[in-house]
């Protein structure tokens, strides 16, 4: 197995945690709740393999990713509902910065891969990082976190995959690259969360 799918692996469960954290949040059943995580978990990927024409999506070239969303829904519901006094918004934002990072740059390296310009490449970054959260939030019903309360989520992702484009140039070994990139998109958003950093 590739670090870049280990990644994906990791960013669609964290993506897929916090679809069940605002799924649940809404007081959805367990098909909402994996229908919610679900597009938490796929969106942004889906789109990136769309612009990127590349067939078959990735979540149905790997069923074992739907099906894995799928059983952990069916324990989500009263796991979240036993937990919800230990899960505090940090823990959201915390799991929320942790899949901005891992999957802006599984969107980015593998634009890379399929010879897209680097401003190009950037910007699937960001989509992939992104847009699984634009879509889990149209679905519960408010405007997408991240063109609202003013805060740089999309440009931590935009920052960190520029990060990741630029040690690959300077041949950067490639197992670094991502992770500390990665990293730095999570560390970015927390710190800017933390801060109360906004640009109005």
């Amino acid at each position: 197995m590739t670090l870049i799918k280990i990644l994906e692996i990791v960013a669609i469960l964290v993506g897929a945690f916090s679809g069940f954290i605002e799924a649940r949040s809404k007081k959805m059943d367990v098909v909402g709740i994996f229908t919610v995580a679900f597009i938490t978990a796929f969106g942004g990927g889906t789109l990136r393999d769309i612009l990127l024409d590349r067939r078959p999506l990735f979540w149905v070239n790997h069923q074992e990713y739907a099906i894995l969303i799928f059983l952990l829904a069916l324990v989500a519901a009263p796991a979240i509902r036993t937990l919800r006094k230990l899960i505090s918004e940090k823990l959201i934002v915390f799991a929320d910065a942790l899949g901005l990072g891992l999957f802006s740059i599984v969107g980015v390296s593998q634009a890379l891969e399929a010879g897209m310009p680097l401003f190009i490449a950037s910007m699937m970054g960001v989509i992939t990082g992104i847009f699984g959260g634009v879509l889990r939030d149209i679905i519960c019903n408010e405007i997408p976190m991240v063109l609202r309360d003013g805060k740089p989520y999309a440009i931590c992702s935009f920052a960190g995959c520029w990060m990741y484009l630029l040690m690959q140039k300077a041949g950067v070994p490639p197992d670094f690259s991502l992770w500390s990139s990665a990293l730095v998109i999570s560390v970015f958003r927390m710190v800017t969360w933390a801060k109360g950093v906004k640009i109005e």
